[in-house]
């Protein structure tokens, strides 16, 4: 029975992953986005993390993850004759790609961590049933790698602990390998081995090659990691002279850079109990009760590594929820589901919350941003500026190259007042004798429905807006505006104008005209 509801779940996860929803920036701009410049000289948007005098982001687990795939296409498009690949072949590769990470390394070292066959056939559907693996696992977060990363390192300490007879060579290799992609992939990753690595002391003892090996392999792609890093960031030819006189170490420099409290105060600063108190909930749901009914006798490894990664990521202000996906599977596969008498109860929970936050963070989260950016790459219009207004943003690499000749503004969640001045800037004079004629190319604005500031007598008497596109299945939840418009009136607004609108601006000559 339980393999059957895996299978099951396993479809759903394929249908999160093919869902273009978005959930937060960083799982473009951190990873796919600088890849596919390099790889396909796509123009694209580097963010500050990778400009920066010292950059904190590593591209070496980039190139591991989305660099190969990239290639790959790449080499394939050219094989068969065919041009460029086009961006959008290359995301859902990714996505597909995610997916397959997620279903065979995940769900692998779960059936490894968790020995016990009955506690198995708990964990796996668990872990497949929640909404963090059906969304966060299949996007391509580094934090969804970072997740892997742990899982798997766990496997290998556990192998190497409990190999008495030999060193465990390979494992401990291999080991080495993945600490140093997981350290220059997130800092964060040593928080969730730091108590498990004392497992291997004893082992050091006995068999001290398993340390040498494990040493060695983090020295030498640890030199690897820094030389890639140090071509990327380094104008002109690489050369390992480079390395030696200027090594950029991005996790050093994003240590040294988190480290600073005014530097986390740009990104926000949270209350230190938010992990356990806020962001643990909401990604766990009904099981974060059961958290507090584990005895002693059943607190297994993986669940100390994920509460002691969750305790050490709670001395940073700087708090966001998915710094906590590796403690997600390494929780579920430890718990224990209530008594008999209310099993039904607690799983009936289990699925509501579930299904009600996969269907909002898998489908309708900012989901619209990435088929208005294909849209307007396909579109034969000749368009000059593309204004996004109340949306996160957008990943311009998806523009297939139109990114060189459109102007792409990121006005975020600006005041509406502000936002038009942006626009009527670009914008064509009036002319007395003839019809608006846009020059050099189409202006569209890009904003929720629900945005009802659009839809106000200043704003008609400024510019005219023409629906040009929309894109239904699209939530703004950063347009909440409870205080002003009240619970259910914001709900109403956001949830029942839902979707995402490319408008045709021009400026509203005629209705000037009839002013004056």
């Amino acid at each position: 029975m339980w393999r059957r509801t895996y299978f099951l779940l396993i479809l759903v996860r394929i249908y999160f992953a093919l869902s273009p929803s978005y959930l937060h920036p960083d799982e473009n701009f951190q990873g796919p986005e600088v890849i596919a410049g390099r790889v396909f000289s796509y123009p694209v948007h580097r963010t500050w993390e990778f400009t920066s005098e010292n950059p904190i982001r590593s591209t070496f687990p980039l190139w591991l993850a989305y660099g190969w795939p990239m290639y790959l296409l790449h080499w394939l498009w050219e094989g068969f004759g065919y041009e460029d690949v086009s961006p959008s072949v290359v995301y859902w590769t990714l996505r597909l790609l995610m997916l397959t990470l997620s279903i065979v390394l995940e769900d692998w070292a779960i059936q490894e961590l968790v020995q016990s066959p009955r506690a198995r056939r708990v964990a796996v559907p668990l872990i497949a049933s929640s909404y963090v693996t059906w969304t966060f696992q299949t996007h391509t977060f580094s934090n969804s790698l970072e997740t892997l990363l742990v899982c798997w390192s766990l496997v290998l300490i556990r192998r190497i602990v409990e190999d008495k007879k030999s060193s465990g060579v390979l494992a401990s290799s291999i080991l080495g390998f993945l600490v140093v992609v997981g350290i220059f992939n997130r800092i964060t990753f040593p928080a969730y081995l730091l108590v498990p690595a004392f497992s291997l002391l004893p082992h050091f003892r006995r068999k001290p090659f398993s340390l040498i090996f494990i040493v060695a392999f983090g020295l030498l792609f640890t030199f690897v990691a820094i030389s890639v890093d140090t071509s990327f960031y380094t104008p002109g030819e690489f050369t390992f002279s480079n390395v030696i006189r200027h090594p950029i170490i991005t996790p050093l420099n994003n240590f040294l850079y988190n480290s600073k409290a005014e530097n986390l105060a740009q990104h926000g600063l949270h209350p230190r109990y938010q992990h356990f108190l806020v962001n643990l909930p909401q990604l766990l749901g009904p099981a974060f009760p059961l958290l507090f009914f584990i005895r002693q006798a059943t607190l297994t490894p993986t669940l100390v590594a994920a509460l002691s990664g969750v305790a050490f990521l709670s001395i940073f202000p700087h708090q966001e929820a998915r710094f906590l996906l590796p403690a997600v599977p390494l929780i579920l596969s430890s718990i224990q589901l209530p008594r008999r008498q209310f099993r039904n109860i607690w799983l009936a929970s289990w699925i509501i919350f579930n299904l009600a936050l996969g269907v909002l963070m898998g489908i309708y989260h900012q989901g619209g941003i990435v088929p208005v950016q294909m849209h307007i790459a396909k579109t034969n219009e000749t368009i000059s500026n593309v204004f996004w207004w109340k949306t996160y943003s957008p990943p311009i690499w998806l523009l297939n190259g139109k990114n060189e000749e459109i102007t792409t503004h990121d006005l975020m969640g600006m005041r509406g007042a502000t936002m038009l001045e942006k626009i009527t800037d670009v914008l064509p004079p009036c002319r007395t004798r003839k019809a608006p004629k846009v020059d050099k190319g189409s202006v569209f604005l890009v904003a929720p429905r629900s945005a009802y500031f659009l839809k106000e007598r200043e704003v008609e008497d400024e510019i005219a807006l023409e629906e040009a596109w929309s894109y239904r299945r699209h939530l703004n939840l950063d347009d909440m505006d409870f205080g002003d418009d009240g619970v259910w009136k914001t709900l109403g607004r956001v949830v029942g104008d839902r979707g995402l609108v490319v408008w045709r601006v021009g400026r509203n000559c005629w209705g000037k005209e009839k002013g004056a």
